[in-house]
């Protein structure tokens, strides 16, 4: 019985449009990653490396020095170059993402009412006017 339970509240899980609308979002997440990646490889980053003078981010790294203990072993590199690299791509991303929600935000933001305006009072039902005018006449004999 546990299997079955387990099984029918992943089903309902699986049908609701939220998780439907988050994996979509992961796709398209996914796929709008590849053309920023894009976008800073091809287009932000040789400029700025032209104008560092012709240096290639990816080929930014620091060579450490070989370990006298291990002679014939490879050289080992830290390679900054990527790092700033993908540390561009995630600001561009937090940005754009940034924008768009902003954008949902305003779109969805329910209009204001008008400030200046008094608000209209309630009508009032057949027995509160009747005790209006009550009220009314007693004050008027008096």
């Amino acid at each position: 019985m546990g299997k079955s339970g387990f099984l029918q509240e992943f089903k309902a899980f699986a049908i609701k449009g939220n998780a439907i609308d988050m994996a979509v979002g992961v796709i398209i997440g996914g796929a709008f990653g590849k053309i920023v990646t894009s976008i800073v490889n091809d287009l932000i980053m040789p400029p700025i490396g032209w104008i560092i003078g012709g240096v290639d981010f990816k080929d930014l790294k620091y060579d450490m020095p070989v370990n006298p203990l291990n002679e014939g072993g490879e050289p080992v590199s830290i390679a900054y170059g990527n790092f700033l690299q993908t540390c561009l791509d995630f600001i561009i991303i937090a940005f754009c993402v940034f924008l768009l929600v902003k954008l949902v935000m305003r779109l969805s933001r329910k209009p204001e009412i008008e400030k200046d305006a008094p608000a209209a009072p309630p009508a009032l039902s057949k027995e509160e006017q009747l005790l209006t005018e009550i009220r009314d006449l007693l004050k008027e004999k008096k």
